[in-house]
């Protein structure tokens, strides 16, 4: 299956300076409600697609994602979830071959997902991903965090 064929974006990311004014701005401002809070990283409800935004320093830290890009900076991240890590690997490859400039070959991550990701030519960040056994978990449960400083 082709990256064209799925046609569906799960998430729209998008990354920013401050986690804390992002989320008061989207619950307060715009009155969307809080999904999941975690450490650099919160999503809110949303018809049809999850609205997440990710701290730059966050994701550049665990990710090797620039801080800040060469161009204008992005400020966004466009996810796709994959029905499972072996699509993650198998997309990488077949775009890989089509010379998609990826930050790096796949890799499993802290929050329980295989993740690869690569950019457009106007540097947006893509993120192809899929869970690993168990699904998200409890990364994202933010009574976990505020508890176990985890």
């Amino acid at each position: 299956m082709s990256l064209g064929a799925l046609k569906h974006i799960t998430d729209i990311c998008l990354l920013v300076e401050d986690i804390e004014r992002t989320v008061a701005f989207y619950t307060e401002k715009l009155d969307l409600t809080l999904r999941r809070r975690a450490e650099g990283f919160a999503d809110f409800e949303m018809p049809g697609v999850i609205l997440a935004a990710w701290e730059i320093g966050h994701i550049s830290q665990h990710t090797g994602v620039p801080n800040r890009p060469e161009r204008a900076g992005h400020k966004a991240c466009v996810a796709i979830e994959l029905p499972s890590p072996s699509e993650v690997d198998r997309l990488f490859e077949e775009l890989s071959a089509r010379d998609v400039p990826f930050q790096g070959p796949p890799d499993d991550y802290m929050w329980n997902a295989r993740c690869a990701y690569f950019y457009d030519p106007d540097g947006t960040v893509w993120e192809l991903y899929a869970w690993l056994d168990g699904g998200p978990g409890d990364y994202h449960d933010p009574e976990k965090h505020e508890t176990t400083g985890e």
